[in-house]
Parts: structure tokens; C-alpha cells; sequence
């Protein structure tokens, strides 16, 4: 131990990584169990300075991954480009391929300090870091990707295997089984899909979700080779990945059975659903006293390993945890949510709420526990929840839609429009809406979906601002509209620096005035941009004298014409701020609203959100980089107010 106290992150330093790994130099299963060891400690620092992460799926997956690296791929002469190409289509699991491409100097070191952080490692991978192979997105793109490599290998000629990891929850998703016929078809043996078969999928267990039933029996059925192994047995994984190797002209599949959270008593899963039917370490940062629990547990289990090998203990290095965040004044929308929806299918009997995996994240406990004749659990099937959505609409009754809003919105899109054309209601509940929380990364952070849902007709779009109207737009959903609606929810901790005025109702296309002003106004919505919007107004009128009104519309694809004219009357500078991306965003329906009114006279009118790719990193820097903070759109702002009255 290095002496430091245990308020401290520690890591395995990098001298100490290749003195263990050369001790164990001459078998393959000993250099897999201790470079194993090893990445363990680093992984659970890594999520634990973090902050989020996912330390089930990434500890489940390890072994399988660091096998392949060290006894399976063939690099080849350039290790931008290799020979044998390895991928993760679930991409949960990313931290043990960094702490794994760090152990073995693919990655620099310094990255271990920088999972989820502004231009460091990104919480899903990303090919902008090196030795990455691809993007992951919605879950089932793997095996169609894998595909498309080993049909461009043999074009070039070039003889190498592709390797891709998918979850067992993952084979929910209907790309999956879209993928396996023609790989069958083509005899694409240099295929070989690797499922991490730990039998639990984002929180509660695959059974219980949507039981895949035998899977070597239909993996056969599609034409191709099934091997079976224990995922953390060395061993086991060097005798399925050289049966893989021998079965032919087939593509393979191994079913590697693993164990979430494996290495961690605690965090590991039992074959069975507990009493609760929750797994607790899906996602998230361990606490205190879990990682002080769970570092002294890893690392002595590593030094047990080492011993064996004549090794002395390993030495650890440590960094301070950062100091905990105030969360006076904040607020948290989904437990509103989640109240509300249970108080409206109380009083509304026709009320059933669907979800696609995600009812913890979505909110859907309560109402699963007080109506579970009503809840129905589709997993990772949004497309198929969606259009279930349809057939319950058509008996009259309600359907309630929840998922990710980066999923809900984008895979079914087509089946949300096809819902649309048979004018039957359907309400869509998209959580985790718009750039923040940062750490996930581009496959998580949902920033077009008001451009992909907004043409839609007889859909009404609406993203809440604070606790008060979540409730309210619950009801306005449920209740007062009789179209379609899509509930956009910010799912993070909030600070809200506004209050709505007394006995404010939704009107739809209408807003509210948080903050009064003459020179120009904001239109925003939701926590995150309204709260920026409000502290550049402070800011402008604090240190440059602009008066900036801000305004609050929840309305994302509709606007009253009347209250935006008087909204904007007498301001010289008409601003728009989009938690999502500038194309197809509020501030481009606002702006085309404007144009089309004619208003006889001139104001500069300048939109603000996203015009690229969204950086991963905490929240701070993340909207900082996008220039989305409030600082910065002060800044922003003061200049064009400037320009004005020059």
C-alpha cells in the first residue's frame, strides 16, 4: 500500500502493471487472470472519479475482452488499422477496454484519469479515441457492422476475423436477429459474436424483462456455429474462441455465462431475481463506503494472485475524491413524473404505461407496484413497443410510451409516424432529454429529437421547466389534448433559478415571462438552457446594462402567433436557445413563425444550441465547450445588444 488514506481513489500505477504482468509472462490463462486483477482496481477508479459509469457490464466482460486482447487478435503492421478487429456493440462495458488499452500501453496512461471528462475517454466509445473501432449507438448495431467489415476484408483481400461483443439483453433488439440469416447466408465464418451472458440486463434480470429462451437452439436455426464457456475462466474462452476458429464456413457465436459485477461480492448478480427484482449496479458510481469496500476487496484478491506467482504486493497510488456538490435549491423531475402519472391512472382506469428496459431511469416503479395489470415491460424492443402502443389505442384505451428520448424518438421513429396517420392518441414519455449529463456521450445525449418528431402531424411536443409544470404537462398530456404528445424530461439533478408566476396554467403555444426586459428577450425551455438563459440576463444587466427578458416555452413545435408578437415587442434582439441541436430545433420553427408574420418592423434575430457532434465530459465543461453556458451566451448576446445600438 502507498500509506495513503482511504478517502483517496486509488490506482494500479504503470510500473507496478508491467512488473505484475511480466511475472506471469509464460501462461496465457495466468497473464489473462492478472492482467484481469489488475484493470478491476483501475476500472472501479475510473467510475468512481467519474462519477457514473457502469461497473456491472464492464466487470462481467472483462475476462472475455482481455483474453482476445492478449491471446486472440493479430494487430498486424499498423495498430490503427489491424488485422483482427474486436468491437463492443453494447458499449456499457468501455471502461474495461481503456483500463484494459492502458494496462497494455495502447492508450497513454494519463487517460485512466480522464473517463468521462472533456476531451478525455467517453462514457460509450467513440472512434475519436484511439484503438476504438466503432461507434455504438442504440443497442443491435454490432453484428451488422461486424458484417460489413469481413464483406470489405474480403474485397481487399485482406484475411482477418472480426469479433464483436453484444449483451445478452441486447438480443432483444430485432437487428440482432435482422443480421444473422444473410451472415449465414454469405458464410461470413471470419464473423465470430461474443455474448456477454450474464443473464441481467440494465436493472433487473433478462427473465423477467423478455425471456430470450433457448438461445443455441435459435442461434442454430439461423445457420450458425454456437460454442459455449464460462466467460471468466480463461480456459474455457481460448477452448470456444479455437472452436470458433474450426467451424467451417459458418459465422460463430460463443455464450460466454458470465456474472454482472464479477470481482465485487456485492455488485455480483445472482442467477435469480432477488426478492426487490432490481440490480443495483448497473449504472452509476459506487458511494464511499461501497468503494472503499470494493478497492480492499480487488486488491486483495489481486496480491492473492501475485503471491502465487513469488510477487510482492502490489503498490497503489491514490487522488483526493472531489469535495460533495450543494443540492440546495435543486430539483429532480422524473420522481415528479413518476407521482404524477400514478395519481392520473388512479382517477383514468384506460391509463397502461409501457417501457422499453428502462423503469428505473423512466420512473415506472410505482406504478408497475400499484398497477401491474396495467404496465407492460417490452425491453430493448422500442420499435415493437411502439407499435403494441398502436394496437392498445385502437381498443380506446390509453398508451403511455417511456424510453431514453434518444431512443424513444429515433428507432421507431417510423412507427411513432405510422401511430400518427391512424389519428388514435398515444402519449411518448422520452427521458434523459438534450446535452446533459455530458459523461454518457453521443449515443446518450438526445439532441435531435425535436427535429425528427417535430414535422409529425397531430403530435404536440413539450419539455417542462421545473417540478411545478412536469405535473402540469402530465396532465395537459393525459387529459387536455387530444393529439398525440411527446413529454421531453431532463432526467439530472437541476438547479432552477425561477419560480413560475402564481395560478400559471399551459396554454398550448404559449409561454411565461421568468425574467423581465426591454432590450432584447430569450426564448428557451427546460432546466437546463432556462437556467443559463436567466444568469446571462443577470450577467448582461449586471456588467453591460442590457435589459434581457427571458421566456419560458415548453411548446417545442407549436407557438401562438398573438402572444409571440406581444412577447417581442419593443426588444431589438430576438435570441432562441435549443437544448438541442440549432437545425430543426424551437429556435428555427420561432424564426420561420417570425418571417411569415411580416412584423412591421426590425430586430436581429440569433439562435443558440448545437451545431456539432456533443463533447463527453461533466456538465460544466460540456456546455462551456458548446458555448451554451451562461457566461458565454452572455458574452454572446452583449455583443449582437451591441452591435445594435452602436
Amino acid at each position: 500500500m502507498s500509506g495513503r488514506v482511504m478517502s483517496d481513489f486509488q490506482y494500479v500505477p504503470l510500473d507496478e502493471i508491467r512488473r505484475a504482468m511480466a511475472a506471469a509472462k509464460d501462461d496465457p490463462n495466468e497473464r489473462v487472470e492478472v492482467l484481469g486483477a489488475l484493470a478491476r482496481i483501475n476500472v472501479l477508479y475510473m467510475i468512481a472519479r467519474a462519477g457514473s459509469g457502469h461497473p456491472g457490464t464492464t466487470f462481467s466482460s472483462l475476462d472475455l475482452v482481455a483474453w482476445l486482447q492478449l491471446n486472440e487478435l493479430r494487430v498486424g503492421e499498423d495498430p490503427r488499422n489491424p488485422q483482427d478487429v474486436y468491437f463492443s456493440s453494447k458499449g456499457h462495458d468501455v471502461p474495461a477496454f481503456y483500463a484494459l488499452m492502458i494496462a497494455l500501453e495502447r492508450l497513454p496512461f494519463e487517460s485512466l484519469h480522464t473517463l468521462r471528462r472533456l476531451g478525455g475517454l467517453p462514457g460509450h466509445p467513440d472512434v475519436g479515441t484511439a484503438t476504438v473501432a466503432m461507434n455504438t449507438g442504440s443497442l443491435g448495431m454490432g453484428i451488422s457492422k461486424a458484417k460489413g467489415i469481413a464483406i470489405a476484408n474480403r474485397r481487399l483481400g485482406i484475411d482477418g476475423r472480426v469479433y464483436v461483443l453484444t449483451g445478452d439483453g441486447e438480443l432483444q433488439e430485432g437487428q440482432i436477429w435482422e443480421s444473422l440469416q444473410q451472415a449465414a447466408n454469405m458464410h461470413l465464418h471470419e464473423v465470430t459474436a461474443i455474448v456477454d451472458y450474464n443473464k441481467i440486463q440494465s436493472d433487473t434480470w433478462v427473465r423477467a424483462v423478455s425471456d430470450l429462451g433457448d438461445l443455441t437452439r435459435k442461434f442454430e436455426a439461423f445457420g450458425w456455429d454456437v460454442q459455449r464457456c464460462d466467460g471468466h475462466d480463461p480456459a474455457q474462452i481460448g477452448e470456444a474462441l479455437s472452436g470458433a476458429r474450426a467451424a467451417g464456413d459458418q459465422p460463430s457465436v460463443i455464450l460466454a455465462d458470465t456474472i454482472k459485477g464479477k470481482g465485487v461480492s456485492f455488485m455480483e448478480g445472482p442467477a435469480m431475481p432477488p426478492e426487490d427484482q432490481m440490480y443495483h449496479f448497473h449504472s452509476g458510481a459506487p458511494d464511499v463506503e461501497q468503494y472503499v469496500r470494493a478497492h480492499t476487496e480487488l486488491l486483495a484478491k489481486a496480491n492473492k494472485k501475485l503471491e502465487k506467482l513469488g510477487v510482492e504486493p502490489l503498490r497503489v497510488e491514490g487522488v483526493p475524491r472531489p469535495p460533495t456538490r450543494p443540492r440546495s435549491g435543486t430539483q429532480r423531475f422524473i420522481p415528479v413524473y413518476a407521482e404524477s402519472l400514478v395519481k392520473q391512472a388512479a382517477q383514468r382506469q384506460d391509463v397502461i404505461a409501457l417501457d422499453a428496459d428502462l423503469v428505473l431511469d423512466c420512473g415506472l416503479i410505482p406504478f408497475r407496484d400499484r398497477f401491474p395489470e396495467r404496465f407492460i415491460e417490452c425491453g430493448i424492443a422500442e420499435q415493437d413497443m411502439v407499435s403494441v402502443a398502436s394496437g392498445i389505442a385502437l381498443r380506446g384505451l390509453l398508451p403511455v410510451a417511456h424510453s431514453f428520448s434518444c431512443f424513444l424518438s429515433a428507432r421507431p421513429n417510423e412507427q411513432i409516424y405510422n401511430n400518427a396517420t391512424e389519428h388514435r392518441k398515444v402519449v411518448y414519455v422520452g427521458s434523459l432529454a438534450g446535452l446533459l449529463p455530458g459523461g454518457p456521450g453521443h449515443s446518450h445525449q438526445c439532441v435531435r429529437d425535436i427535429s425528427s418528431l417535430g414535422a409529425i402531424p397531430h403530435l404536440v411536443m413539450i419539455e417542462p421547466s421545473c417540478e411545478e409544470e412536469v405535473a402540469l404537462a402530465v396532465d395537459f398530456c393525459l387529459n387536455s389534448s387530444d393529439e398525440s404528445c411527446y413529454l421531453r424530461l431532463v432526467s439530472i439533478l437541476v438547479q432552477v433559478p425561477y419560480e413560475l408566476p402564481s395560478g400559471y396554467q399551459l396554454i398550448e403555444g404559449r409561454g411565461v415571462v421568468l425574467r423581465d426586459g426591454t432590450d432584447g428577450v430569450v426564448f428557451g425551455y427546460g432546466p437546463i438552457m432556462l437556467a443559463q438563459a436567466v444568469r446571462a440576463s443577470e450577467e448582461l444587466e449586471r456588467d453591460h446594462g442590457f435589459s434581457l427578458k427571458v421566456v419560458n416555452l415548453p411548446w417545442l413545435n407549436r407557438v401562438d402567433d398573438d402572444w409571440l408578437c406581444e412577447t417581442i415587442e419593443g426588444c431589438q434582439a430576438v435570441f432562441t436557445l435549443d437544448n438541442h441541436y440549432i437545425a430543426g430545433g424551437q429556435g428555427a420553427m420561432l424564426g420561420a413563425r417570425l418571417a411569415e408574420l411580416n412584423i412591421d418592423r426590425s430586430f436581429v434575430f440569433r439562435r443558440f444550441g448545437l451545431t456539432q457532434v456533443p463533447e463527453s465530459g461533466g456538465n460544466v465543461e460540456v456546455l462551456a465547450a458548446h458555448g451554451l453556458d451562461g457566461a458565454s451566451l452572455a458574452e454572446a448576446m452583449q455583443q449582437t445588444l451591441s452591435a445594435m445600438t452602436a
